[in-house]
């Protein structure tokens, strides 16, 4: 199955965007007839052929299109502090897309080594995970905030803060109210702070614990996803 991100699409005539369209053409070396899937983003999943192979412009025509498709019954939310190597934030947010992840915030911590991150590179490995996993969703990415502004937000639903300051924390699995919307904080290299942790309690958060492991950011990021949906599987 070959899938290209079509986020404009409409009607049933469309053409790829020149990135898309000389992957399709040039790489793939699909010509007319051969059938494509497009994805744009928010839950439309279509099955096109390919009219015009234009490398810089290939014309497809929509044949048949699936709504809502694997729509999930929650919504999870986790703002992660950046790590010091890009690297492991970019893993992060391959893996937890194809896991299955509504939203991502980047958040400033007082501990945090990474002050400044790059949206548009981190966009394209979201796309990439969405198409690679066969998602119609791709999650929202934010830019980056200070915990503060963030917890400033109004946010709804059940909200975790994961940290390992103390080892007699509630798992998180424990606490789960399934089919609901999540909002899960993950620390930096050096945890929260106890100061951070407390304005988070006075917020509404509710402090949790992923395991008695001592995890690294993306690993306890990927653990909170990995939980949150098996848990409503």
């Amino acid at each position: 199955m070959h899938i290209f991100y079509s986020p404009n699409i409409a009607g049933n005539t469309y053409i790829l965007p020149e990135e898309e369209s000389k992957h399709c053409i040039r790489v793939l070396r699909l010509n007319t007839g051969d059938e494509i899937t497009l994805i744009d983003g928010k839950g439309n999943l279509f099955t096109a052929s390919i009219a015009n192979p234009n490398p810089k412009r290939c014309e497809v025509i929509v044949t048949d299109v699936k709504t809502e498709f694997g729509k999930r019954n929650f919504y999870l939310h986790i703002a992660i502090a950046p790590t010091k190597n890009i690297e492991r934030l970019e893993w992060f947010l391959e893996k937890a897309t194809e896991i299955g992840i509504d939203e991502i915030t980047p958040i400033l911590c007082d501990r945090s080594e990474r002050k400044v991150v790059n949206n548009d590179r981190l966009e394209k490995i979201i796309v990439s995970a969405v198409k690679q996993s066969i998602k119609a969703y791709v999650p929202k990415l934010n830019e980056m905030i200070s915990l503060k502004q963030f917890l400033n937000q109004n946010l709804d639903g059940q909200k975790f803060i994961a940290h390992c300051n103390s080892w007699d924390l509630p798992l998180l699995k424990n606490n789960l109210q399934p089919n609901s919307k999540v909002t899960i904080l993950i620390g930096p290299e050096g945890d929260f702070t106890p100061s951070e942790v407390e304005q988070s309690l006075k917020k509404g958060f509710q402090e949790i614990s992923l395991g008695t492991s001592r995890l690294r950011t993306e690993t306890a990021g990927i653990v909170a996803c990995h939980t949150i949906n098996i848990l409503n599987s």
